[in-house]
């Protein structure tokens, strides 16, 4: 089967490797669609585990099952959660799911014809899709759930203003999930076409990064805002965010920058203003569950974010057209879809 070798953003090889066999509490999937997550092109994250096979926003079909697995059968269609926590340790039963202390095996990578599912995955980390998800559609799963646990972490509710800053996919996802509890949202990126897509998922104003935010927040809005959501990661948008904030109100840091950074927080202005700090990273069982109803009741519609459907031969210029950024929202790779030839 085809793999694709993450070393770096540039340097990405497709080797052929053995087709793995299911042992007797596994399962082997092929993977119909994966979407190159924000995250995969962050190097200072990725590279300490070099060379690997990247994807984690998976649709796949069961194709061989071990013989002790009664769960699944072939032609199950399956999301499958990239890892699983424990649900019994201290940080799992304080809610803090992606912290859990027994996280051990992980999913191999999703940028490959097939995967092999390991036991615990099969267990507690596979969920069938329904009927009506598509394989597309099924590469939101994971990313949704991370913004539905970081805007229930926020308290996030009717009536409040919303300012997302950076309109790449995690944003426009924040976008759309605000627009059905009801709130007021306003967009700001440096990016005219993301800016666009913005207004078109829900956002109620819109503000380009050359303008004076934190006044055209005001401006439009009457206050700063309740929820600051930072989905970018850049010095800038750090210092954005601090000035954009109401009084009580919290800022989610969903995007950071690099460890190399030194962020600068106004604590006195926060301490007498009580404005809350969280930081959401990655999601847990129940986030997921609820990303998959939103999907499916489509309260939350996904196949306007996407603009790239690629092969796995195409895998280099999907991970160009992702750290770009300005011409793509959500690119698809189709590893068992053959490259068509122009």
């Amino acid at each position: 089967m085809k793999v694709a070798y993450w070393h770096n953003n540039k340097d990405i090889r497709i080797e052929e490797v053995p087709t793995p066999v299911p042992g007797p509490k596994e399962m082997l999937v092929k993977v119909i669609s994966c979407g190159i997550c924000g995250s995969d092109i962050v190097e200072w994250y990725r590279l300490p585990r070099a060379p690997l096979v990247q994807g984690h926003e998976i649709g796949a079909e069961v194709v061989a099952v071990g013989d002790s697995v009664n769960k699944y059968e072939l032609g199950d269609r399956v999301f499958i959660a990239p890892k699983v926590p424990c649900m019994k340790c201290f940080y799992c039963e304080n809610g803090h799911y992606p912290q859990c202390a027994e996280v051990k095996e992980r999913l191999p990578g999703g940028l490959a014809e097939y995967i092999l599912v390991p036991e615990i995955l099969v267990e507690r980390g596979t969920y069938l899709l329904p009927e009506n998800i598509t394989y597309d559609q099924s590469t939101f799963i994971e990313p949704l759930a991370c913004v539905v646990r970081a805007q229930r972490l926020a308290r996030v509710k009717k009536g409040q203003s919303m300012l997302v800053i950076g309109c790449g996919m995690s944003g426009l996802l924040s976008i759309k999930l605000a627009w059905t509890k009801g709130c007021k949202i306003i967009a700001a990126d440096i990016n005219k076409t993301k800016l666009e897509f913005a207004l078109r998922m829900g956002a109620d104003v819109i503000i380009g990064a050359a303008d004076d935010i934190p006044e055209r927040l005001v401006a439009e809005n009457g206050k700063k805002a309740d929820v600051v959501f930072l989905c970018a990661s850049a010095d800038s948008a750090v210092e954005q965010a601090w000035k954009c904030v109401d009084k009580g109100g919290v800022i989610v840091l969903f995007a950071v920058p690099g460890p190399d950074k030194k962020v600068v927080v106004p604590v006195n202005d926060f301490w007498m203003k009580e404005i809350t700090i969280i930081t959401s990273y990655y999601c847990g069982p129940p986030d997921i569950i609820e990303a998959i109803k939103l999907i499916e009741s489509r309260d939350v519609v996904v196949d306007d974010l996407i603009t790239h459907r690629l092969p796995l031969t195409d895998i280099v210029k999907g991970f160009q057209l992702v750290t770009d950024g300005r011409e793509s929202i959500k690119v698809i790779i189709r590893p068992n879809e053959p490259k068509v030839a122009k």
